[in-house]
């Protein structure tokens, strides 16, 4: 069998990052510094090329300017490498994986992300157990030669997960992400443990196509008690904004307040594209269970279903970039595109 090749693209992260000398901060170091720290990466059994983002990035500034490079460096290599492993801050990890699910149409290889909680240089550091086993799953394939992931994941501490999944969950422990609402992909211990049932297939005989226009005019609207009329008024009133998600309570309730349901609605009749999402962290909305809910609905919310936070943003982002009209943003709001919710049966 032929020696896989991967291709690594390099945006920055804790996994490359060292010490300032006069402040003692992390900041990006280049991609030559991470190398040097782990003599192993010579060991990998595949053809290994790098791209690198110049100057590397804390995950912090990721946006979707830097999305659509990622889609681009991807998309030109596409028929080049077997797979693709992306070495990334964790901060926003979730959302550049729920943002390329998206944007990777009909993906067929794999594109996996990981990083670190501490950098390489670090006696104790995750980084090279996560990038060395990262590079071994994105060089795995079947028996029919198909890769074994051939969706957009994160690995992170012995755990493959559908990136349009996945949250963070910790800062300081070495268990930074989890995916509630859907099971892990894969279990790595000594061996590997695939979940194939859990694992997306698509269409071989159709070509990837990449997706570079995202439209960012959306807001996270989580509800509290006390929230007040006047503050989300003016944020729902605003001339760009195209959509919301809104975080309501349990099933997907909001208080029973006549200002809210007017302004959602007035924002709705307006052309804004409303996605209601749970800020449980696992469950599903259900906005027929009860009054509360029931209201949102009667107001043209739409169900996110289980979807999480990052999902739900950037699936907006990814919609109404590409559909001008909102109506077919919001019937696309209902579907899973990539894996992204769990439809009622």
């Amino acid at each position: 069998m032929a020696t896989p090749k991967i291709l690594i693209i390099y945006t920055g992260g804790t996994i490359g990052m060292g010490k300032d000398p006069v402040t003692g901060v992390l900041e990006p170091l280049d991609f030559n510094h991470l190398v040097s720290s782990m003599p192993e990466f010579q060991l990998i059994q595949a053809e290994i090329d790098v791209r690198k983002f110049e100057p590397p990035i804390d995950s912090s500034d990721m946006d979707p300017m830097r999305w659509a490079e990622i889609v681009s460096i991807i998309s030109n290599s596409y028929n080049d490498y077997d797979g693709f492993v992306i070495l990334h801050g964790t901060d926003t990890m979730a959302y550049t994986s729920s943002a390329l699910s998206f944007m990777l149409e009909n993906l067929t290889k794999p594109v996996i992300l990981t990083g670190s909680q501490l950098p390489t240089g670090e006696l104790r550091t995750d980084g090279k157990e996560n990038l060395m086993t990262a590079i071994e799953i994105a060089s795995m394939k079947d028996l029919e030669g198909h890769p074994l992931v051939p969706e957009v994941c994160i690995f992170f501490n012995g755990k493959l997960l559908r990136g349009n999944r996945t949250t963070k969950i910790n800062a300081e422990g070495f268990h930074a992400f989890d995916s509630f609402n859907h099971p892990h992909l894969c279990d790595v211990g000594i061996n590997f443990s695939f979940h194939p049932h859990h694992i997306l297939k698509p269409d071989y005989r159709k070509p990837m196509v990449p997706h570079m226009k995202l439209d960012p005019n959306v807001i996270v609207f989580s509800l509290f008690p006390g929230i007040q009329d006047t503050i989300v008024r003016h944020v729902l009133e605003s001339p760009s904004l195209r959509g919301i998600v809104m975080r309501t309570y349990g099933s997907g309730n909001a208080p029973h307040a006549p200002w809210i349901i007017r302004l959602l609605d007035q924002a709705a009749h307006r052309g804004v594209n409303i996605i209601n999402i749970s800020q449980c962290i696992t469950g599903c909305v259900d906005m027929e269970r009860y009054g509360a809910g029931f209201q949102l609905k009667v107001a043209h919310v739409v169900s996110g279903y289980d979807s999480t936070v990052e999902a739900a943003v950037t699936k907006l982002m990814y919609l109404q970039g590409r559909y001008p009209d909102n109506r077919m943003v919001r019937e696309k709001l209902k579907q899973s595109l990539a894996g992204e919710i769990t439809l009622p049966e």
